[in-house]
């Protein structure tokens, strides 16, 4: 039996191959075996195959050979070799002899189209462990397209399709259609089908004029065809496909390719062909003159090879073309193109004059700011597309892949804030990824969305799984998203349909399913799920079928009309079985009996006779395997006697030493001891019961004759006279029995059976012995973690049970699993175990059982939580930073395995060349990847070694390629300015001034910093120097602070120097003589001088204020103005106002202002205003109707409206009648009066409500009424 875990070794070393042979030869099929000898028997369609005339049959060693003589039609099909347990599948495929006089002829084209396409096509055989069938018949594609081989596709058990769309292959500019067909008959709906091309492409938003996509159903063959037609194919149409279909509860998808070639023409040679770069490898052919678009032309070659063509006239460009007008325009895909249609050769000079023409165009007219080139969001969140127009009047349209988007609920929302226009999209999805456009008027700008699907988490792992050969395996997980996709891996392959109909995949809203439905030994392994958020992995265990006798049957000896009964315990409690007598299979009745319950089967016979005394087997179904007993049938025999015969015990035993019955706990326990004697002699049953210890005592009763004469015990006897319970005794005249149901420990001993009448007396002692399973050992001990594996220890149990204990049984779980999974099925003798084949960072549990003859013990408890975790792989990149005469600086990357016991930190050691001694250079771990290892002897060659820790120990080292120096290098001293120190630098008043410049040198430079050409002095600047970098820093800066200041290094006699310029900036101070200098009308000139200070920068612009001399509110005038000078208007006339004026600079404004001393009056003028006067209109009216009351006819039981329109001022009173009676109070009828139309509603009218009706208005100005018919019809 192979170790668990492990993948069993084919029985194959050679397997016979599928071959396609001519009417009338002869096919050979060989086959290599591991070893010699080995039974391998050929079938064909499921049967055996014997040597005969039309087959040979032959083996030598290893080597063993099928021959099939004069193959005929009726000879093509499935075949297989069976060696063991392993099955191999392969097929014989016919072909007719073609006839002599086209073999010649068809050599020249089959040469010339396809020079390698070979005569057989030999298809791999598949091997089969367990007899696992696997779909029969090759298909082989030929070069046009066309399936050989069978006729019908064959059918996919699994998947949805029944006809997969195969690879293609079409000429530019021709046409080809894809199909595909899904079954229907067990569908309730149409299933739903995704053209796609490469990964995510959707070709249904691509139909057009070159792209359709057609569907329809067949009623009867219930088949569903799709087809996918491409006309006028590109070689941008050429790459890989998808076609997927989907249905409620199932999902399925087939891969397909295109190549499209070149056509070769048949008219003039196309210059511009020659030059033509393909993407399609391998065709080696030309496209024709009628299809000048297809690539991209090179216009690099063509400059290499111009000497060998001449440019034909009509290429040339006219003279009254302007060939940069046509560049501007075009595209620059077609620069190239026109460039050599019009004859410039240049095509360097052409892109920078090209480039130069655009930068001069005018900017958008449209937009002042355009979208962004591409957006991304998250699914599910929301994004803002903002544009800035020119002009805030025009109106603005959004497009989404050329289609305008119109307001729909809350999904899409429009704002304009000014000139602003901005488009929300709300809960975006993955319909959302698309293109989008904003249109004012002529001009459009546009943009990219992309919307990013969040992580899919796996909320629910896998879990490891122990099954047998030919069980169901089903891995389950769950994940964090509805309708996500997953990838399954085995041992890191990615499992498919496309590849076996083995697996079957199923989706269950968040859940996902892999399913095996049939085991193999090829099937164990590491199984994965994946998804864009992680994976889980899980263990796949796959044993063979073994079965293990806990306790087979025993011989009996019974007497007549007493029960036999056969009793036998397997492993697996759902085998069944068959018990036979003398090789016959025993029916049961009601005198036998059979029974099975968990892993004990049993077969009674009450009343045994002569007849029944026979060999007994059980079979268990479905394994080699037999347990067999005989049955004795003991016939006692009494010779006649004469009277007052002395009693006798007949047993093969004497009477003095005990006979040993062993029984194990639980079953029953019959002892059937024959008597004789005359008179009828009594029976007496004891049991002895062992007291203790006493110093002088004769030897108790049935004990070994050489018992030690040192330690003598005391016994004590129990008489034993129950008829009835689990204990009791019966006797009869020529038998007494004992019998003990569920024996248990208590009931292990020696028993006295004594018989006595009045001639003698008899005795006899039996020895019970009662056997159980062991007791549970401990919880076992985990010691010697590694990365896959652990020791597993344990101690024996407390009791063996009365039987030796034969070994034990290893489980083990993961911690958060309740799924325990059995190591071994071979019995380990040993106390201690080294588990393998765990997963690195899952915690896990063990546990064990022990076995003795009797069965299995209950499980030890569950042993200490415990986690494989390796040490961390060796650290990457390691590299000498720096080097001085005591010094080394090294630098290093974390490893790239670190494992699931992650990174305590680092270990740094060296040693001297050619020594193997090394040094620790650090005592304890660092958790930094760099290190500066210090106190070297100066001049010594070192190697460095570094090495991860973990807690499972160091990993392995990275080395130094090359021995170190420890010696200072000589480096130039150079400054190292950053961009923004090179233009002036400033800073606000108060603002702290930290400025930072690397330098370089070795040894380590001596810097100095001068302001104008002095030293620094003072402490508010101070200067602080690094071997890398120099700082100057000011705490808070001064206007004194500004200035030119000079930064040196220097190393000996050689230097580097820079130079910054710092501006200290500060509030301007306010304007100066402020005055008025002219006022009229409601008008005031102002005129005022720039402030004495400008804070160190340029004035920005001064603000004007003015206020009132009621309210003193100050109010803004004029903001950012640049003059000295200004003129306030819209004054109120006869108010008196204050003015103040307010410097900015790019500090702020000043905190003072310049302001008037005296309030300026605005002057009141005496102009009088009168206001016209207006004749009043008289608007009353009397009232009219403008639509008057119609006749109406109604059904009775259905309301009913009447209306008119009526007008008048003031507002008429409105009043209803019928035949002359007022309406208003009555509650049937409803009137309602809103804007002049007048309703009267009539509830469920009857006959009875017929009659005249009238509408009366009444206002001050006159009277007005109409009136109508109603009849009120009764349904017939």
């Amino acid at each position: 039996m192979p170790e668990p875990g492990k993948r069993p070794v084919s029985a194959f070393t050679k397997k016979p191959r599928s071959v396609e042979v001519t009417a009338g030869s002869a096919a050979v099929f060989e086959a290599e075996t591991e070893r010699s000898g080995l039974k391998v028997r050929w079938q064909r369609d499921g049967s055996d195959i014997a040597a005969n005339d039309k087959y040979g049959l032959a083996a030598e060693g290893k080597r063993h050979t099928l021959t099939v003589r004069d193959v005929g039609p009726d000879d093509q099909g499935s075949y297989a070799v069976i060696a063991g347990s392993s099955k191999v599948k392969f097929d014989l495929k016919v072909t007719e002899p073609a006839p002599p006089e086209k073999a010649e002829s068809a050599v020249a084209p089959t040469s010339m189209e396809a020079p390698e396409t070979p005569k057989e096509v030999p298809a791999a055989a598949t091997e089969l462990e367990g007899n696992v069938s696997s779909p029969e018949g090759s298909v082989s594609v030929t070069q046009d397209g066309s399936v050989a081989g069978d006729q019908e596709a064959p059918d996919d058990p699994i998947g949805l399709f029944l006809m997969r769309p195969q690879d293609g292959e079409v000429t530019v500019g021709g046409s080809i259609v894809f199909s595909a067909q899904v079954t229907g008959a067990s569908l309730l709906k149409p299933p739903v089908v995704k053209w796609l091309k490469g990964k995510w492409v959707d070709l249904s938003s691509k139909v057009g004029q070159h792209l359709q996509l057609h569907d329809s159903y067949d009623r009867a063959s219930k088949v569903y065809l799709f087809e996918l037609h491409i006309t006028d194919a590109q070689a941008t149409s050429a790459g890989g496909y998808r076609c997927e279909v989907s249905t409620k509860d199932k999902f399925d998808s087939c891969n397909f390719n295109l190549t499209v070639h070149e056509a070769i023409g048949s008219g003039d040679l196309d210059l511009r062909s020659a030059f033509r770069r393909t993407s399609l490898a391998g065709t080696g052919r030309r496209t024709s003159d009628s299809h000048e678009d297809a690539g991209t032309l090179d216009f690099s070659s063509l400059l290499k090879k111009s000497s060998s063509f001449r440019r034909d006239s009509k290429l040339e460009a006219p003279a009254e073309e302007d060939v940069w007008e046509i560049l501007r325009q075009a595209p620059p895909s077609e620069y190239e193109r026109i460039a050599f249609q019009h004859g410039v050769t240049d095509l360097r000079g052409m892109l920078k004059r090209l480039k130069g023409m655009k930068h001069d165009e005018k900017k958008s007219t449209a937009f002042q700011k355009k979208l962004e080139p591409a957006y991304q969001v998250n699914k599910g969140h929301k994004i803002r597309l903002t544009v800035e127009l020119a002009d805030p009047d025009t109106e603005v349209k959004w497009l989404k892949n050329g289609q305008e988007i119109q307001m729909s609920g809350s999904k899409y929302i429009f704002e304009s804030i000014g000139a602003k226009r901005t488009l929300t999209i709300s809960q975006c999805s993955l319909a959302d990824d698309a293109a989008y456009q904003c249109v004012v008027g002529g001009e459009k700008c546009s943009t990219e969305l992309f919307v990013k699907e969040p992580p899919v988490l796996i909320t629910r792992s896998l879990e490891d799984q122990l099954v047998m050969v030919g069980q169901r395996v089903e891995f389950e997980c769950e994940v964090s998203e509805e309708g996500a996709q997953v990838k399954w891996l085995k041992d890191g392959v990615e499992l498919t349909r496309e590849e076996t109909f083995k697996y079957r995949f199923k989706k269950d809203g968040r859940k996902h399913h892999l399913i095996i439905n049939e085991a193999t030994l090829e099937d164990a392994g590491h199984y994965a799920v994946r998804t864009s958020g992680g994976q889980a992995l899980a263990e796949l265990i796959v044993q063979e079928k073994k079965l293990e006798v806990y306790q087979s049957i025993a011989d009996l000896a019974v007497g007549a009309k007493d029960q036999a009964v056969f009793k036998c315990e397997v492993s697996d409690e759902n085998v069944r079985g068959v018990w036979l007598k003398n090789g016959k299979e025993l029916v049961p009745d009601n005198r036998i009996k059979v029974s099975h319950i968990g892993r004990v089967h049993k077969l009674t016979i009450d009343d045994v006779t002569p007849a029944d005394e026979a060999d007994y087997s059980f079979v268990p179904e479905g394994f080699a395997c037999n347990l067999s007993a005989k049955l004795h049938f003991m016939e006692v025999k009494i010779d006649f006697v004469p009277r007052q015969e002395p009693p006798k015990i007949h047993l093969d035993c004497p009477g003095s030493t005990p006979d040993t019955i062993v029984v194990v706990a639980g079953n029953k326990l019959r002892l059937d001891v024959p008597i004789s004697g005359d008179p009828a002699p009594t029976v007496i049953w004891q049991k002895t019961i062992t007291q203790g210890k006493k110093a002088s005592a004769g030897p108790p009763p049935g004990a070994p004759e050489d018992a030690g004469a040192d330690e003598e015990w005391v016994f004590d006897k129990k008489l034993l006279c129950e008829t009835e319970g689990r204990v009791r005794v019966e006797t009869t005249k020529d038998r007494s029995i004992f019998t003990v149901e569920g024996a248990e420990k208590e009931d292990e001993g020696v028993y006295t059976v004594t018989v006595k009448n009045p001639v003698g007396e008899d005795q006899v002692n039996l020895t019970v012995k009662v056997i159980d399973v062991p007791d549970a050992p401990a919880a076992p001990k985990i010691s010697n973690v590694g990365e896959d594996s652990c020791i597993v220890q344990w101690e024996p149990p407390a009791y063996d049970g009365g039987q030796p204990v034969l070994g034990y049984i290893l489980e083990r779980k993961k911690k958060k699993s309740y799924r325990w999974m059995r190591l071994n099925f071979d019995l380990l003798r040993e106390l201690s175990h080294e588990a393998r084949r765990m997963i690195e960072g899952v915690a896990y549990e063990m546990r064990v059982y022990a076995v003795n003859a009797v069965g299995m013990s209950r499980p030890s408890p569950a042993s200490q939580p415990f986690m494989p975790i390796g040490p961390p792989g060796e650290p990457t990149h390691l590299t000498v930073e720096d080097v001085s005469d005591t010094t080394v600086s090294l630098k290093w990357r974390p490893p790239e395995r670190v494992g699931a016991g992650g990174l305590d930190g680092y270990s740094v050691e060296y040693c001297q060349e050619g020594c193997s001694e090394w040094v620790t250079a650090l005592q304890g771990l660092t958790e930094r990847t760099s290190l500066l290892v210090k106190d070297l002897p100066t001049g010594a060659r070192l190697l460095f070694r570094v090495r991860a820790h973990n807690v499972a120990g160091p990993g392995g080292p990275i080395i130094t390629k090359e021995p170190v120096t420890v010696q200072e290098i000589l480096q130039r001293p150079r400054l190292q300015l950053p961009r923004h120190l090179r233009q002036t630098i400033q800073k606000k008043v108060g603002e702290p001034v930290n400025l930072l410049i690397p330098f370089q040198g070795k040894p380590r430079p001596q810097v100095t910093w001068t302001k104008e050409g002095q030293p620094l002095a003072g402490e508010e600047v101070s200067i602080r120097n690094s071997p890398t970098d120099t700082i100057l820093f000011i705490r808070a800066a001064h206007r004194t602070h500004s200035g030119t200041y000079q930064v040196t290094v220097r190393i000996e006699n050689m230097e580097d120097k820079a130079t910054l310029v710092l501006q200290i900036v500060d509030k301007p101070s306010p304007p100066l003589d402020i005055r008025v200098v002219e006022t009229w009308g409601f008008n005031v000139a102002l005129e005022w001088k720039p402030p004495q200070d400008d804070g160190n920068t340029e004035i920005w612009g001064y603000t004007v204020q003015k206020a009132d001399k009621k309210t003193m509110e100050w109010f803004t005038v004029l903001e950012h103005y640049r003059q000295t000078h200004c003129v306030v208007s819209e004054l109120i006339i006869g108010n008196g106002y204050y003015f103040r004026v307010f410097s900015h600079n790019m500090v702020g404004s000043s905190d003072r202002a310049a302001a008037t001393k005296e309030p300026i009056f605005i002057p009141r003028p005496g102009i009088t205003y009168e206001p016209p006067k207006y004749k009043a209109l008289d608007f009353s009216e009397a009232p009219s109707f403008t639509q008057p009351l119609a006749n109406r006819s109604i059904i009775a039981g259905y309301n009913a409206i009447l209306c008119c329109a009526v007008r008048g001022s003031p507002k008429p009173k409105i009043s209803w009648f019928k035949n002359g009676l007022d309406l208003g109070e009555d509650a049937r009828f409803r009137m309602f009066c809103k804007q002049g139309v007048l309703t009267l509603e009539i509830r469920k009218p009857c006959p009875y409500d017929g009659g005249v009706y009238v509408c009366r208005a009444t206002n001050l100005q006159g009277e007005a009424q109409c009136e109508c018919r109603l009849e009120v019809r009764v349904p017939q």
